[in-house]
């Protein structure tokens, strides 16, 4: 008969004792990873509250991870709020400078319909330009400002292209006739996911750049393109063009070129428009060189036509 000896019994008890303590370890891990994974899923729903913990209940890593998400849950309390306040600043701007503007281009209005000497009347032109550029820098700021502080939200949907950049294109003719430049457009009936309202506001900004940048008797073209994935709008002008070294830095919010210093503008127009692109989806190109014009290329996501 086969004598088990103490050394193999010890061996087999041992070996025993490795494998429930394995196992312990896995169910211990597995209850730790669970209530990490509920203490993140709370987090998420917003419904996360920090409770009382020890080291007999929760591991270290766990208590690491709940105080990190009553941090993130303060400083997501902090952000709404500051948000909030710049909603109500926004606001209050908006409400305190449209009345004091209205009211000076108002009399400044009067005063041209006066019997002025010249020099009188040229004042008056002065100050009814000034207030209107004042407008204008205070309506771009309003509108950067809430597009960027989800104040104005935006609502993609399947628009038809050509109709959008007709309407657009209408708004800048008097200018562009003034200065006698040609503005060449090519629809084509394509659809793409765009917000109507900003969209028009966007390209706008560029074609009313094309405008002042293009001299007279120049020419700009909007042409549709088809690229499958995107709906790309090329708005191409004969005008000044853009130094190589600064056409990554023209769609920086304030930034003006040294070259445009004697042009009306505050250097928000191209931002604005880029900010608007990007939160319905698509994307902004720019081609030029100085002197020979430039090309700008709008990118907006495509739908299948109807």
């Amino acid at each position: 008969m086969y004598d088990i000896s103490f050394v193999e019994i010890a061996a087999a008890v041992l070996c025993l004792l490795s494998v429930l303590f394995v196992c312990c370890k896995r169910y211990e891990m597995r209850q730790t990873m669970e209530r990490m994974s509920q203490m993140i899923r709370k987090a998420e729903e917003g419904a996360f509250q920090e409770e009382m913990y020890d080291e007999s209940m929760i591991s270290a890593l766990e208590t690491r991870l709940a105080n990190y998400l009553a941090s993130a849950r303060v400083t997501e309390q902090k952000l709404a709020e500051e948000k909030n306040k710049v909603k109500e600043l926004i606001a209050d701007i908006s409400h305190q400078t449209k009345t004091p503007v209205a009211n000076i281009l108002l009399y400044a209005q009067l005063l041209k319909e006066k019997e002025l000497t010249q020099e009188a009347f040229d004042y008056a032109e002065e100050v009814n330009h000034q207030a209107e550029k004042l407008r204008f820098l205070i309506d771009t700021l309003v509108k950067t400002s809430r597009l960027e502080n989800g104040v104005f939200v935006l609502h993609p949907k399947k628009n038809p292209v050509s109709l959008m950049l007709k309407e657009t294109i209408d708004q800048i003719g008097p200018k562009a006739k003034e200065k006698n430049i040609t503005v060449e457009f090519a629809p084509r009936e394509l659809y793409a996911v765009f917000d109507r309202k900003w969209t028009e506001e966007a390209i706008g900004n560029i074609l009313d750049n094309a405008v002042k940048y293009t001299s007279e008797d120049g020419k700009i073209r909007i042409d549709v393109l088809d690229t499958e994935l995107f709906v790309r709008i090329d708005i191409s002008d004969t005008g000044i063009g853009i130094p190589e070294e600064e056409t990554a830095k023209i769609f920086q919010r304030f930034y003006r070129s040294r070259t445009v210093s004697d042009q009306d503008g505050v250097g928000i127009g191209l931002y604005l428009a880029r900010e608007i692109i990007t939160e319905e989806g698509g994307y902004m190109k720019v081609k030029s060189q100085a002197g020979k014009g430039s090309v700008f290329s709008v990118y907006l996501l495509a739908v299948g036509q109807d």
